[in-house]
């Protein structure tokens, strides 16, 4: 098959220490919002260990596919469609179905987020049109606009995650966590595959990776950016289930809540809102991300010269998805957690793992001769 948008040098954009703050400063953001209280309704104190299990998994796989992207020059996408040829629209169509799939449950929560955090009195029906076409203009941009963003999540996410990391400490307690494993570990299975959609971290990284025309040194930033990302979460984490203990499992958009009460808001008044909007720039960056990489393979596939016409049309389904399911919120995210967790295992860990086998020659031994 010929792609008449296919991968060149000039389509590549994305460096290695931009995909780095992206993995530790935009891949998390989502995972400070509902997580926290999903994984305290299936393990109480105990939300650490699902979580790190998590980390480990997607890490493992984050690994293989670094090694895949250092044994060659050329980025994965190029090598991809060398290898498979015609068959690269039918792996193209899959992935741009699945970031799809992937995009539902962030939407769900945006939208009612936004309502929930940003209104006092009862929004309007429209008040959460403003993302789709902020999010269409970015989708209609290259992969270098993503880049840009995840440079500047650095401050965006660093500075507000610190400040109300900081202000909620003076009411956590950290004996909320002790004792350690005093939930069976069926629970902690339960909440390992329930909260498999807001860990489908390397199918995320995926396209910036395939973009990505690799250096020495780009693996380390890129895993070290993981990790550090990893360890911000898990500190949250603790944090939230310190400050909340055993309500924690109905205080939803933590973010949100963590730092309200701090002594001084009682006084000054919400202010830590303000670092709140500056995190929802970077959670508007992770929510746009999936429709992002569908937007891209899509113009691949149907050779659109401009993309701008692919995002308006995968935005504008997804404006209508959510206006007619937002209401069917409770069903939706049971069904994507007990259902169809296999679906982000199979896409986010189980095919990236096989590029490890699809694409990295092993080189034969040579016969010895006598």
């Amino acid at each position: 098959m010929k792609f008449l948008t296919p991968t060149t040098p000039e389509n590549d954009g994305i460096l290695g220490r931009q995909i780095a703050f992206f993995a530790a400063f935009i891949l998390p953001i989502y995972k400070l919002l509902e997580l926290p209280s999903i994984l305290a309704r299936f393990t109480g104190g105990d939300l650490l260990l699902p979580a790190f299990l998590q980390y480990v998994f997607q890490t493992v796989v984050l690994v293989a596919l670094l090694f895949v992207a250092s044994r060659s020059e050329k980025t994965l996408m190029q090598r991809l469609e060398e290898k498979l040829g015609k068959w690269t629209a039918a792996v193209y169509i899959l992935y741009a179905l699945y970031f799809l799939f992937a995009a539902v449950l962030p939407l769900l929560d945006l939208d009612k987020f936004v309502y929930a955090i940003f209104y006092d009195t009862s929004p309007t029906f429209f008040s959460f049109l403003f993302f789709f076409p902020l999010s269409a203009y970015l989708c209609a941009r290259g992969i270098k606009t993503l880049g840009r963003l995840a440079d500047l999540s650095l401050f965006l996410f660093l500075v507000p995650f610190a400040v109300l990391l900081t202000m909620s400490l003076v009411e956590a307690d950290a004996s909320n966590l002790l004792p350690i494993f005093q939930h069976r570990f069926e629970h902690t299975v339960s909440a390992f595959t329930y909260t498999a959609p807001h860990f489908s971290d390397a199918a995320l990284l995926l396209p910036l990776l395939g973009n990505l025309r690799y250096k020495k040194g780009d693996g380390k930033k890129i895993l070290g950016g993981y990790g550090l990302g990893g360890v911000l979460t898990l500190v949250f984490l603790g944090v939230f289930y310190g400050v909340y203990s055993t309500i924690a499992a109905r205080e939803h958009y933590a973010f949100a809540k963590i730092a309200q009460y701090f002594p001084a808001l009682t006084v000054i008044g919400r202010i830590d809102l303000l670092l709140v909007y500056l995190l929802c720039i970077v959670l508007f960056v992770f929510v746009a991300s999936p429709l992002h990489f569908a937007t891209d393979l899509s113009t691949r596939l149907l050779g659109v010269k401009r993309r701008a016409w692919v995002s308006a049309a995968i935005h504008l389904g997804a404006l209508v998805f959510v206006l007619f399911c937002n209401q069917h919120y409770n069903a939706i995210y049971a069904l994507w957690g007990e259902k169809l967790f296999p679906v982000f295992w199979v896409f986010a860990d189980f095919v990236p793992l096989l590029l490890l086998l699809f694409l990295v020659k092993i080189p034969k031994k040579e016969k010895r001769h006598a």
